[in-house]
């Protein structure tokens, strides 16, 4: 035997099921295709924001959270509707959701906390909803933001790994291409594949795939922690589901193009039951890099709710389509209009007041000031005058960005950067003059209007997230400012299905000796713990969650 168990990826929840072995006495190879530079995947570029319920900070902020109302809105995101059946897709996803739910309510802040993760009092309002009680979206704010942002929950597992290398009960096996697993006599017993050329690339910079040589690695159990699909267009389109309309011809990418799917393939091929393919988490909010990583690299707008929102045409989207509720609703409307199917873009159009408090970008390299942990930067960057600085320079960088000091010169740069010109003054005008009309009240029959006056109603959105009501062409809350927004690929909700342990489950629906799976590639739990939506934070949480879980399921067992 080469170690007691091989993982299979280095990302989040490889890691966090390599630290619970390791702290058991077993040992751990950890295969990955990518170099040393890239240990902690794609939880390194992230935000790192995590759902956490009934917590003090929440309370802090007179926030009133429960157990009860968090499954309420994870049930009604999830909409769980694959249940029938000996070999139902959601069977085990509905189980999962549930756990983790309780895993958030319960044990989490205190785990995370003994792993040496902290959080910063910003408790944030993500994902608010498509308007219904019982619906999709979260009934309150419980996206917790960790000192560190992403770098913070990755690290802490990474250097724990290193350590543990460094101590001989992990074996790095880097630049490791998994291609297959081996059996014997229906039992897991490892993988095999090929080791490619030295690369010395930075992190998140596309790595060649020459091959150098093959390898085989033995082992009491599989752990595959490989990822989603989003860095890879192709998988993307083809698992594109009709309900959400056409893909758009031209989308931009939130992960490294090493996020490409292929293990998935290759464990179905293997006999491994992989379920809600056609689920998937991606953005309409993504603006090109203009400093990129990856190829295609984008970053996503985190919108405060102020900002208007038009399509391809000029019209303003109607709920969910607002900023900040619905990422898949406002995903279906603008890919299932039939004259909308041939633009693969939407505009923001706000103004600097706006841009200043509400704008935030995704990623630990987009917020030095979370991420260094610099509290005396927080306060200047998101209380002080003007946008903080990665802000202000996609504004003045960005490919996607127009500014200008009256509408008609807005207009006149927004369709300077389409194929032909769209977009009309008059109309544009006269739509927002109609949602400026709906300030002047404290009440308004503007749904998103009435939105951002309920958002002002906590403080936590007061004070760091959403600006006073006022006119988008007031001359003193300008210049005005449009932003060309484009789809940006992101997460798998589906993938292996497996049962709570976390054991991958074999086309006949039994589990398969040796093997399991954790993170993005188990659609984050049981092929499909988010059903057909996210609560957002749930995507670092449902790796550490897995990761967690086989972690202890392997102990116990070998």
């Amino acid at each position: 035997m080469d170690a007691d168990v091989i993982i299979i990826g280095g990302g989040l929840a490889g890691l966090v099921a390599a630290n619970e072995l390791v702290r058991a006495g077993k040992r751990v190879a950890i295969v990955d295709q990518e170099n040393a530079a890239n240990l902690g995947g794609q939880a390194f570029w992230s935000l790192g924001g995590l759902f956490l319920v009934d917590t003090p900070m929440q309370r802090r902020l007179g926030v009133r959270d429960s157990f009860d109302l968090a499954w309420q809105d994870w049930q009604g995101s999830a909409q769980w509707d694959r249940l029938a059946g000996p070999l139902a897709e959601d069977r085990w996803a509905q189980q999962w959701g549930r756990a983790y739910v309780e895993f958030a309510a319960g044990e989490k802040r205190s785990w995370l906390h003994q792993q040496g993760i902290r959080f910063t009092p910003l408790v944030g309002w993500a994902e608010r909803g498509d308007g219904r009680a019982g619906g999709h979206g979260n009934s309150v704010p419980r996206f917790h933001v960790p000192w560190g942002t992403g770098t913070g929950v990755s690290e802490p597992f990474a250097d724990k790994a290193r350590a543990a290398a460094s101590a001989g009960s992990v074996r790095f096996h880097f630049r490791h291409r998994v291609d297959g697993l081996t059996y014997d006599g229906g039992t897991v017993t490892g993988v095999r594949g090929s080791v490619l050329a030295p690369d010395s690339s930075p992190r998140g910079v596309s790595s060649n795939r020459d091959v150098v040589g093959e390898f085989e690695l033995r082992a009491q159990a599989v752990v595959i922690a490989s990822g989603g699909i989003g860095g890879n267009h192709s998988l993307v389109r083809r698992w594109w589901p009709e309900r959400l309309g056409r893909p758009p011809e031209k989308m931009v990418t939130g992960v490294p193009q090493h996020v490409d799917g292929r293990m998935l393939d290759i464990a179905e091929g293997s006999g491994v039951r992989l379920v809600n393919r056609d689920r998937m988490w991606h953005y309409t909010e993504g603006i090109q890099n203009w400093n990129p990583i990856w190829p295609d690299h984008a970053i996503r707008i985190l919108p405060g709710p102020s900002s208007l929102w038009f399509d391809a045409l000029g019209r303003r989207l109607p709920a969910p389509g607002l900023p900040g509720y619905d990422t898949l609703g406002t995903l279906r409307l603008l890919r299932t209009t039939p004259d909308l199917q041939q633009h693969s873009h939407s505009w923001f159009i706000l103004n600097q007041r706006i841009i200043e408090k509400e704008f935030a970008l995704s990623g630990s390299e987009q917020n030095p000031d979370l991420t260094g942990r610099d509290v005396r930067l927080l306060l200047r960057s998101r209380l002080g005058k003007g946008a903080p600085g990665p802000i202000e320079a996609f504004k003045e960088h960005g490919a996607d960005f127009v500014v200008a000091d009256n509408l008609a010169d807005l207009v006149r740069g927004m369709n300077g950067l389409t194929a032909e010109a769209l977009l009309d003054h008059g109309h544009l005008r006269r739509q927002i003059e109609e949602r400026d009309a709906e300030v002047r009240n404290p009440y308004s029959k503007d749904a998103q209007v009435a939105g951002i006056r309920n958002s002002r109603r906590f403080l936590g959105d007061r004070l760091f997230r959403t600006v006073k009501p006022h006119r988008i062409l007031d001359p003193a809350a300008g210049p005005l400012i449009a932003v060309r927004l484009h789809v940006v690929t992101r997460k798998s909700l589906g993938g292996i299905q497996t049962n709570l342990a976390g054991q991958a489950l074999g086309q006949d629906g039994s589990p398969i000796p040796g093997l399991y799976a954790a993170g993005e590639a188990a659609g984050f739990g049981g092929g499909g713990a988010h059903g057909y939506n996210a609560l957002e934070g749930t995507f670092l949480g449902g790796c550490l969650f897995t990761g967690l879980t086989v972690g202890r399921q392997l102990v116990r067992s070998l």
